[in-house]
């Protein structure tokens, strides 16, 4: 039964990582150095869902043929490429065989340490650091701002009517990141941080390339004008994809690289796929990570031992990291609390516990949890080290201090992972003592 069901799984993402869902009709227009976005909308007569200003010059939306072929004939403009459906890597429960676990919680309960907090020496006696005056920025579904647990900037950004999570994806991710040092519900890896919600994704999960890159133009717009500076953000989001199938994308993500912003992306959940085949974990100015278990699971089999803590989850994308092209995997880190068999041997996930859209907690796996609980690591970083002004030092600081390096992950015997499958154990995000 278990290979069934790995064999379902794998049969699952490999549909999704086949190609990337193009949207007819909807475009993305760089243009060149030196032109006005606005003037080249406003020249073409085009509807425009958003100009570029900042992070990249150009326009998004619906261009009828027309209009489409006089933009390829202009000469201010320099690419045009068709819009993209981007998803929230989504919650890996729904995929497999769920663990039971109680329902998500509906008002504050008194705080708790989750497991892939502690397991990365990030509970709140272990550092003088806790990310104060260090802002994050959350790509992604919004975030609830009326959570009692999570501390968000008024200044915000959405593609849709308001940044106010409608999903739950967001407000999840945002807690792994900062939720307070107080007596409710879980604390986060930086809980001194301040959360900006950039909500580019609707109540489904889903987006557009287009709006992807719109809120890492606000990004790069606002990032130094508000209090604290945005520094790092986090996008647990992702598509199947080429380096350079979207310039505008790469273009957005390559101008916060410039400014010293540090993007922290989920790698994936296709464990058949490694990242240069997603996007953006696999574009080299992102660091991208994987996901492990935070804890020992339990095993009901009678052929299976339990799946140990820092085993490389069944659910995650891979990808060794190169020094020179700077595309792989940085780091792993706790995407999920732990994994448990069955009698049959059926692996099931538990989830990481964090804030809940409403109020409360719940339960979600998946490198969506991994790339926060890096991002939090950030956030202490910048705290300690304000001075740090280039992304690559960062990810030196990351990989340098992760535990493990060398023989962590573990493999996964569920879905047979083995060190082989990318050649590299780069380790489990650690807060260090000191920086």
């Amino acid at each position: 039964m278990r290979s069934f069901v790995c064999a379902l799984l794998l049969f699952s993402v490999a549909a999704f990582a086949a190609h990337a869902q193009v949207v007819p009709g909807r475009y993305i227009v760089k243009v060149k150095s030196g032109a006005a976005p606005a003037a080249v909308v406003k020249a073409h007569g085009v509807a425009a869902d958003h100009v570029y200003t900042h992070a990249v010059k150009g326009f998004a939306g619906s261009i009828p043929p027309g209009q489409l072929k006089a933009l390829q004939q202009d000469p201010w403009v320099e690419s045009i490429v068709p819009d993209r459906v981007v998803k929230a890597i989504g919650n890996v429960k729904a995929q497999v065989r769920p663990e039971k676990t109680p329902r998500p919680t509906p008002t504050p309960a008194p705080q708790v340490v989750p497991a892939g907090v502690s397991r990365i020496g990030a509970s709140p006696a272990s550092s003088l650091y806790t990310g104060a005056g260090v802002g994050v920025a959350i790509v992604d579904t919004g975030i609830d701002f009326a959570h009692a647990d999570l501390t968000v900037s008024a200044s915000s950004f959405t593609a849709y009517a308001s940044s106010q999570d409608d999903n739950g994806h967001g407000t999840h991710v945002a807690g792994i990141v900062a939720a307070r040092n107080n007596d409710i519900d879980v604390v986060g890896v930086a809980p001194g941080a301040t959360l900006y919600a950039v909500k580019v994704l609707n109540a489904s999960g889903s987006g557009y390339d287009s709006d992807i890159i719109a809120g890492l133009d606000w990004i790069s717009q606002n990032a130094s004008s508000v209090t604290p500076a945005i520094r790092v953000a986090n996008m647990s989001l992702g598509r199947p994809g080429s380096l350079n199938d979207d310039p505008s994308l790469r273009a957005a993500i390559q101008s916060l690289y410039n400014a010293g912003i540090v993007v922290v992306v989920s790698a994936g959940n296709s464990n058949n796929s490694e990242v240069s085949q997603q996007i953006p974990s696999g574009y080299p100015e992102v660091l991208a990570v994987a996901s492990t278990t935070a804890q020992a699971g339990t095993s009901k089999s009678r052929t299976a031992s339990a799946i140990p803590v820092d085993t490389a989850s069944f659910f995650t994308t891979d990808g060794a990291f190169s020094t020179s092209t700077h595309i792989g995997v940085t780091i792993s880190a706790p995407g999920e609390d732990q994994e448990n068999l069955a009698k049959n041997g059926a692996a099931s996930s538990v989830g990481i516990l964090s804030t809940r859209l409403g109020g409360g907690t719940t339960r979600m796996s998946g490198t969506s949890m991994a790339s926060p609980h890096v991002c939090g690591v950030v956030a202490r970083l910048f705290e300690a080290n304000s001075g740090i002004a280039d992304v690559e030092t960062v990810r030196s600081l990351i990989r340098s201090n992760a535990s493990g390096v060398g023989t962590l992950p573990l493999d996964n015997p569920a879905w047979n992972y083995s060190y082989s499958f990318d050649g590299e154990r780069e380790g489990v995000v650690q807060v260090p003592e000191l920086w």
